[in-house]
């Protein structure tokens, strides 16, 4: 297990040597007065939740506040930011002579910002879900939206010589044209047809330059006459993207995942090219790319790790770790430096001195606001509210709320005794997080092509924590993984499910039930039609069974033991009760409008649509309910809810506010 402070700390230093004295005991009596008075505001407030009545809300503030950046741009010394997932999102300006955030900008659609450039001292703002395009008049002060688009995200942007702006679209993966002289837009086409994404662009006097995935192509389109050329050289053919490009007059870098691999070709003849290797163990992707005065400036993940590349002579540099494994979205030059946009921050290279300095937009009065939360789970005493760059703890007993830095997403999270484990976004990551800690460790990387964590659950019998992933968009395959906190070792067994994701699970002696998703990697036509349950024996590490329990559901989104049978919800809003030994469904009834959490506590179960929670009588298969008018803003539209051990208590979320449910649990 690698905390993030103990890595620097190695990094930096290789002689030191230290001992820590022991705690004098008044210290030690001090702690236990302090947790004794803790227990006290404990029970006090859980006493308090028993004497409520069954669906009484409490609002608890905020469930997530972060201010997470997508991309951004410079205007003489301002550097304009833009953000994701809050509501609205905004672009802040960054004035590095007064070191000071001095303006916002809203941009009232979309839940985020990834795509950004400029025309003269316009800056232009690319939105998702939905995709819109926006201008900044930075010298008037003034947002106008310009146009609006059918594709699902604009990625990114990049604009001509002659002021032309250019962007690339997702499903399906798409190049469009806006002419802020004639306000039009021209749909350029789809640059490699069947492909999902163009995920990086560049434009010149004559071509555009599109970087596609799920599988790399890099596609020049002749401005005048729409032909099309594939430049990306046949022995890289197979990579997945090439998900990032800069450009100068005589070459294109392109990125390309997962190996973490950087691209460099002449334009001009495009069969002279150099595949550069990131260096940093367990590199899988060039994030963000520039070239400048001769060199290939670029940034890869995991590890944080800011490079140089010289044309030239073909020397590779490592220039540092900015932060330790934070995703820089864009690199840009401004008067000789280099910076680097990543998280809620700005770095700074200097070429001159080789300095390196990094600075907290927030610190400097970037907006913070609530984001579209992830993920919220209980473990008794506090609650974790999972987004982006971490989550949000919110403590029970005092109402104070501390942040939980993680390098990427928490989406789902399970205790198991004084430990909180948490399956983090990107490359399906297992940290674990003790009471009191600061940090979360790294257990393991899942690799095997997998991305997206979708579920926690504990099995006593073999004592193994196991989590099921999604891969990466445009691969098959979702896997399982299972990790034991007594040996510390990490297996992973893929796919898990034919041709499926694993999307929730639940286990018990020894056999884990598997709820799947029929969408594999995103951007992948799905090959199934319906969700499956299944069972797999982790003694034996083999599937046993499965079926089709609601036909025509997208996913099985939670699955909770009774007593003796197994119980589920589909996307289709419809619950259903499993028996385990006749391995078919005894009972269904209709709830929610789609799948969300589902948790059963003795004859009763409580599940969400993510606008109402539905209490579920197990003996009647009956159900009510208890909230209404939740209309929780969960990331990507995703409900969730949390269970408190004391079963007394679920939280959810209402609009984008922490809430707590008292229910009775019977």
């Amino acid at each position: 297990m690698i905390p993030r402070r103990r890595f620097l700390q190695a990094a930096a230093v290789t002689t030191a040597a230290a001992t820590v004295p022991a705690l004098p005991a008044h210290a030690s009596t001090r702690a236990a007065e302090r947790e004794a008075a803790y227990g006290t505001a404990q029970e006090a407030a859980q006493d308090a939740v028993r004497r409520e009545k069954e669906g009484t809300l409490t609002d608890l503030g905020p469930a997530s506040v972060a201010s997470p950046l997508g991309n951004g741009e410079f205007v003489g010394g301002v550097l304009y930011a833009g953000s994701r997932g809050l509501s609205p999102n905004v672009v802040g300006a960054y004035d590095l002579a007064q070191d000071s955030v001095t303006a916002h900008f809203d941009i009232p659609t979309g839940v985020g910002i990834w795509a950004m450039c400029k025309v003269g001292t316009d800056v232009y703002v690319g939105t998702h879900a939905k995709s819109a395009l926006y201008k900044i008049d930075t010298v008037a002060g003034q947002v106008t939206k310009v146009a609006d688009y059918p594709d699902h995200y604009i990625w990114t942007m990049a604009s001509s010589p002659d002021g032309k702006v250019y962007m690339g679209t997702s499903e399906p993966g798409r190049v469009w044209e806006y002419d802020p002289a004639t306000g039009q837009s021209r749909d350029l086409g789809q640059p490699a047809p069947g492909e999902a994404y163009v995920r990086s662009i560049q434009a010149d006097d004559t071509h555009v330059y599109a970087g596609i995935g799920a599988h790399a192509h890099l596609i020049a389109i002749d401005r005048a006459t729409g032909e099309k050329r594939d430049l990306l050289p046949s022995a890289v053919a197979d990579r997945d993207w090439v998900s990032s490009m800069a450009m100068s007059d005589t070459h294109l870098a392109g990125g390309m995942n997962s190996l973490g691999e950087l691209l460099v070709l002449e334009k001009a003849a495009p069969e002279n090219y150099k595949v550069v290797k990131a260096t940093a163990p367990g590199e899988k992707y060039v994030v963000s790319v520039l070239i400048h005065d001769g060199y290939v400036y670029f940034a890869g993940r995991p590890s944080g790790t800011f490079y140089r590349y010289h044309l030239a002579t073909e020397e590779l540099e490592v220039l540092g770790v900015p932060y330790f494994e934070a995703a820089t979205c864009r690199i840009l030059e401004h008067e000789g430096r280099i910076y680097g946009v990543q998280d809620n921050a700005v770095f700074g290279y200097d070429p001159a001195t080789g300095s390196l300095d990094y600075v907290n937009l927030v610190q400097r009065g970037f907006k913070a606001a609530p984001e579209e939360p992830m993920s919220v789970h209980s473990d008794g005493r506090r609650v974790y509210v999972g987004g982006k760059g971490g989550a949000d703890l919110h403590d029970l007993a005092t109402g104070k709320v501390t942040r939980l830095a993680i390098a990427g997403e928490p989406k789902t999270l399970l205790t198991v005794g004084d430990t909180t484990y948490l399956g983090v976004y990107t490359q399906a990551a297992l940290y674990a997080h003790r009471p009191g800690a600061a940090e979360a460790e790294l257990i393991a990387r899942t690799g095997n092509q997998q991305d997206r964590p979708r579920d926690l659950a504990y099995d006593t019998r073999t004592g193994l924590v196991i989590m099921p992933s999604q891969p990466e968009p445009g691969h098959m395959n979702g896997a399982l993984s299972l990790y034991s906190p007594r040996t510390g070792s990490y297996e992973t067994y893929r796919p898990a499910v034919e041709r499926q994701t694993v999307y929730s699970v639940a286990a018990r002696r020894g056999i884990a039930y598997l709820g799947t998703l029929i969408q594999e990697g995103l951007g992948l036509p799905p090959v199934t039609t319906t969700a499956r349950l299944a069972a797999f024996d982790l003694v034996k590490r083999k599937l046993l069974w499965q079926v089709e329990p609601v036909p025509g559901a997208r996913q099985i989104s939670s699955l909770s033991f009774g007593r003796t049978t197994l119980y589920g919800m589909a996307s289709t809003g419809e619950v259903f009760e499993f028996d385990l030994h006749r391995r078919k469904v005894t009972k269904t009834i209709k709830v929610g409008a789609k799948g969300g959490e589902l948790f059963v506590t003795g004859r009763v179960a409580y599940c969400t649509d993510g606008e109402k929670i539905y209490k579920i009588d197990l003996r009647s298969f009956t159900a009510e309910a208890i909230v209404e008018g939740l209309a929780g803003e969960w990331f990507g539209g995703e409900p969730k809810l949390a269970l408190d051990p004391s079963r007394r208590a679920l939280y959810a979320v209402r609009g984008r506010d922490l809430v707590r449910v008292a229910i009775d649990g019977r």
